[in-house]
């Protein structure tokens, strides 16, 4: 029987870094109510790097590393940051010629909506928001569809049992020209007031879309920004060498890669290294 994975936050444990303060080269406009419009893959990719440099300043950086935290450039190159945005693009191409439909504009409202309300760190979900400039149809299109993506191409693996990878094409061809965003008028979502951080002593529940399955003997630390767990073994028993990466300010997992990942087991041990 399955059983949900849920986060313990405790306040002595999980705390979030000082917010620092973003590039300008890398923010946005003050404007909120833009109208739809392409974003081309250079665009997505500068607004992609906005997201990540938020989800830098909250990575831990253990106190034995003999150096200061270096800045998000020296851990992430612009390959990687393109290979982010053509993923999520390629997936989403994928849904356009699903039986689910392409991601509407109502899809990524909803979606938006979810997160503002079920976030568990509001806080860091308003440094997202504000590096996006605020800016409603931005938020969607690069923060919650990645997300919704996912999300869906997930439920069609599950539905038919085929591996993502066959699903998903090249998105060689996608990468360089501009990329249609659905048309579609956004609003900005009120994020919850909930109180940042945790409570000591008690459990919040996370989603369960895209959690890894039911596992015992798995290892999972936390980075300052996500929880990233992995491996373990059903009671089959049989190891696995799958895993998710939980993200408290959006409440959403993203499954782990397989790719050049260890051989599955379990009961095994991890630390993070503050580098992925």
């Amino acid at each position: 029987m399955k059983t949900r994975i849920g986060v313990l936050f405790s306040a002595a444990v999980v705390f979030s870094m000082l917010a620092g303060t973003v590039l300008a080269l890398f923010r946005p406009g003050p404007e909120t109510n833009v109208s739809p419009r392409n974003l081309t893959f250079a665009e997505r990719v500068v607004y992609q790097r906005a997201i990540e440099e938020v989800y830098w300043r909250h990575r831990i950086w253990p106190e034995e590393r003999p150096y200061p935290k270096p800045p998000l450039d020296s851990v992430m190159s612009q390959a990687q940051l393109e290979k982010k945005v053509a993923a999520y693009l390629r997936d989403s191409d994928v849904l356009q010629h699903s039986q689910h439909g392409p991601i509407t504009a109502e899809k990524l409202q909803t979606e938006m909506d979810r997160m503002a309300s079920h976030t568990k760190k509001p806080d860091v979900l308003r440094e997202i928001f504000s590096a996006l400039g605020n800016n409603a149809f931005v938020i969607a299109e690069c923060l919650a569809r990645p997300v919704l993506a996912e999300d869906l191409l997930r439920k069609i693996h599950d539905d038919y049992q085929e591996p993502l990878d066959f699903q998903r094409g090249s998105a060689e061809n996608q990468k360089r020209k501009p990329v249609a965003a659905r048309s579609g008028s956004y609003t900005l979502p009120i994020i919850s007031t909930a109180p940042n951080g945790c409570v000591e002593d008690t459990w919040t529940a996370t989603s369960t879309t895209n959690a890894p399955s039911a596992r015992a003997g798995h290892t999972a630390v936390w980075t300052g920004s996500e929880m990233i767990v992995w491996g373990g073994g059903t009671s089959g028993p049989t190891n696995l060498n799958t895993g998710g990466r939980y993200n408290p300010s959006t409440d959403s997992w993203t499954a782990t890669s397989t790719t050049n990942a260890p051989s599955a087991r379990s009961g095994h041990t991890a630390v993070w290294t503050a580098v992925k």
